[in-house]
């Protein structure tokens, strides 16, 4: 007999749809002849605090010249721009109400791959409230190129997210928010990704706060050592990560990292993998210093960094 209490978890994901907004934008562009053109976007967000603050996409809001938010019962209100984080495709909004209704943040750390999710939208304010999909957590740690950049450590997820869906949340059968929405693949099937909610919690709270945030930056591109890696490339190490590119003028550069060196360590946490320099740099804040232990030409070495800010 199944576990799974339907009743329940419909009752869980009623409540926190109360706190899933309409996000509709005018953007101003210009066409070929210098003319002024007013362009509409639709997307979603999550209510996080009953003061008005809601995460969204930055992609949904850049450049937004005006911003109404479609609140569950159709209320609309006008939303402006608190700070946003390219690089997590995450911007808090926040709109003048009081006693929202919001919804509970899980921990996008302890995502397993086949739990179940349900994607939550409302893409277009519609009466009867925001839409909902169900399905599972694919994968983690995906990495894709897109439009809008590099985007890192994400959620792959066959919840269909639906068009102007971005910005909504995926929520476990507890209601709790675990990502948000931010890209489908176009021409396949059930492929959807999502920044893990704890991604754009850090990014959130450091916009409420200051307005800003400031990611830091290593400035290289790496590969995850393998057994299989190491012996194809004749490798001296079965782990860390190996350096295959440098960005001109990054920290990386000016600690005289160098293509082919391996990462080891980052102070005094092992890299065996690059999510593992990943989480270590994300852990740090612009201006931090940090040692970093490589593998270079036969012999170990340490190097001094410091980290700057994203450009």
């Amino acid at each position: 007999m199944s576990s799974f209490d339907e009743k329940r978890v419909l009752d869980i994901l009623e409540k926190v749809s109360k706190s899933v907004v309409n996000i509709s934008t005018i953007k101003l562009v210009y066409h070929m002849f210098y003319q002024t053109v007013p362009v509409k976007g639709v997307g979603s967000g999550t209510i996080i605090d009953p003061k008005g603050y809601i995460p969204t996409n930055n992609h949904v809001v850049k450049e937004a010249e005006q911003i109404n938010v479609t609140l569950w019962n159709n209320e609309i209100a006008n939303g402006r721009i608190v700070g946003s984080c390219a690089a997590h495709d995450t911007a808090v909004i926040k709109v003048d109400k009081k006693n929202l209704p919001t919804a509970e943040l899980g921990d996008s750390d302890k995502l397993r791959v086949g739990q179940r999710v349900y994607a939550i939208g409302n893409p277009f304010g519609l009466a009867g409230g925001p839409t909902i999909t169900s399905g599972v957590i694919s994968a983690v740690n995906r990495t894709i190129a897109s439009e809008r950049g590099l985007l890192e450590n994400l959620v792959q997820t066959d919840a269909a997210i639906n068009p102007g869906n971005s910005g909504g949340p995926l929520v476990d059968i507890e209601g709790k928010v675990v990502t948000i929405n931010t890209a489908i693949v176009p021409f396949a099937q059930g492929i959807g990704f999502a920044i893990p909610i704890n991604s754009a919690k850090k990014c959130s709270n450091e916009i409420v706060r200051s307005g800003i945030f400031e990611r830091p930056w290593l400035g290289i591109v790496g590969l995850s050592i393998t057994g299989e890696i190491a012996r194809y490339y004749d490798l001296p190490l079965d782990r860390g990560v190996l350096v295959t590119r440098v960005m001109e003028g990054s920290p990386a550069e000016e600690a005289r990292i160098e293509v082919g060196d391996i990462i080891l360590r980052i102070d005094h946490a092992t890299i065996y993998h690059i999510e593992d320099l990943q989480e270590e740099i994300h852990k740090r804040k612009v201006g931090d210093r940090m040692n970093v232990g490589v593998y270079r030409r036969g012999r170990e070495q340490t190097l001094t960094v410091t980290l700057s800010k994203l450009p």
